[in-house]
């Protein structure tokens, strides 16, 4: 997911280990391993010593990955304040992150990898089997820390693989409790977690000993990931984030749908790679619209997230504070104006304040790039045609969606966006058994559902002759 994972990390501790630090106050609250190269190479050969024993027998993989469920549930406890308190997010939403986890690595323990025959009308027996590809590296940013890393290591391991995982170093204390929850009920070697600051990415996805990549991340680092499995010819699966783009229609009720849109762009603080990110409304509509938004900016409760009444926590850390700072100082600069927000808050911590911005140039970075931050862009459209050209008009194609009243032209409308995923009258909304996927620079090959499984395995086909008839 774009912008998640500015290089770097906490600031440097004594004795290996880096500081990690609590978005909320902006002071350090504990520290993790900073691990080195051998201690990367340990991890992998583990994974390879491991994966003939786990591929070899399908139900036990099942039995162990609902273990792993149900022990991460129990855990919830213990994972979801840790979670909040080295990413920032609302204990609420920290506790559905954990209840996400539990849920996918329950979800796929249930699928039936038995051979398929092939019947094409010749004299031959022949059937698709699928077998494993090896140790894969999962490798996961801040923004949703263990729903991510499930994304990544239940199909893997449902498939057969063993999994190397490495959380980014402003969110590791959290995944390194989800592994140490997860090895207690898998084999040893079968899923290992590192943490540290570059190069260790940079070392996992290029190891020889590594089949499959799975990278959550910036495009500009997507590429250095790809090319770096390249040289061992790795498979690669790469989600890249998205601009996406909510496109209201003429008959849309702004009042009805306003705080859907308005949670659609805001939740986790904007820190979603599929959160709407660009509004664009008909221009007759578009200053209600920008009130209506403006409004539920202004009321919004934000604070730390171990607070129970925060609705919206701190952004991440601070490099993408800056980040969120700059393309609102831009997009201020060149003439928009903020209908709620606009400015840092004035405490402890990386807060920035919910921000509706009006007035626009459509070709500010806040519109053009993903902003990934509690910061949203309303813009006028004259024709539906220009809408949806402008809507298209980006290198990013994760998600989008359309408002409308009149239900069957709003889904003729998103069958123009260019894009993975269109939604009608929501947004960002996703199933465990639905594939996801972007087009354009939002990624390379899909996660969920069965596409996910099937996308940790490789087809195996066995010929044989059909039985002869003996005399």
């Amino acid at each position: 997911m774009a912008g998640r994972r500015p290089p770097g990390g906490g600031p440097s501790a004594p004795g290996g280990r880096f500081a990690v630090v609590d978005p909320a106050t902006g002071d350090a609250f504990d520290t993790a391993p900073d691990q080195q190269p051998h201690e990367l190479d340990a991890a992998v050969d583990r994974a390879r010593a491991a994966w003939p024993g786990w591929r070899a027998d399908p139900s036990a993989r099942a039995a162990a990955l609902l273990a792993a469920a149900d022990a991460v549930e129990a855990a919830g406890p213990d994972l979801a304040p840790l979670l909040t308190r080295e990413q920032g997010k609302p204990l609420a939403e920290a506790s559905a992150e954990v209840a996400r986890t539990a849920a996918r690595l329950r979800y796929f323990a249930d699928f039936d990898l038995s051979p398929r025959p092939i019947t094409d009308g010749r004299p031959v027996r022949s059937e698709v089997r699928w077998r494993s590809l090896g140790p894969v590296a999962a490798v996961v940013p801040w923004n949703f820390p263990l729903q991510l890393a499930s994304a990544k290591v239940a199909p893997a391991l449902a498939a057969g693989n063993t999994v190397v995982l490495k959380p980014s170093p402003f969110t590791p204390l959290a995944t390194r409790l989800l592994g140490s929850v997860l090895s207690s009920v898998l084999p040893p070697g079968v899923l290992t977690v590192v943490t540290g600051r570059e190069p260790l990415g940079a070392r996992l996805v290029s190891h020889p000993g590594i089949r499959h990549v799975t990278f959550t991340g910036s495009v500009a680092t997507g590429r250095a990931v790809a090319g770096s499995a390249a040289a061992s010819l790795a498979r690669v699966t790469l989600e890249l984030g998205g601009n996406d783009a909510a496109v209201l229609l003429d008959d849309v009720e702004v009042e009805r749908i306003a705080d859907r849109l308005f949670w659609a762009a805001f939740r986790n603080c904007g820190q979603v790679c599929m959160a709407v990110k660009r509004v664009y409304a008909p221009a007759r509509l578009c200053s209600r619209v920008v009130e209506a938004l403006a409004e539920r900016a202004k009321a919004v409760v934000v604070g730390a997230g171990l607070d129970p009444r925060s609705r919206l926590g701190p952004v991440s850390n601070a490099a993408q504070l800056a980040r969120v700072e700059d393309r609102t100082a831009r997009a201020l600069a060149a003439g928009a104006r903020a209908a709620a927000g606009g400015h840092r808050l004035d405490r402890p911590g990386f807060f920035f304040a919910p921000t509706i911005l009006a007035d626009v140039p459509p070709d500010s970075p806040v519109v053009t790039e993903e902003q990934f931050g509690p910061v949203l862009p309303v813009l006028p459209y004259g024709s539906l045609d220009e809408a949806v050209a402008r809507a298209n008009g980006t290198a990013y194609g994760l998600g989008g969606s359309v408002w409308g009243t009149d239900l069957d032209r709003a889904a003729a409308v998103a069958d123009r966006l260019e894009c993975g995923t269109a939604w009608i009258n929501h947004h960002a909304e996703l199933s465990l058994a639905q594939p996801f996927a972007g087009i354009k620079e939002s990624g390379v090959g899909v996660a969920g559902g069965p596409w996910g499984l099937y996308g940790n395995l490789r087809p195996f086909v066995v010929h044989r002759p059909q039985e002869e008839a003996r005399p």
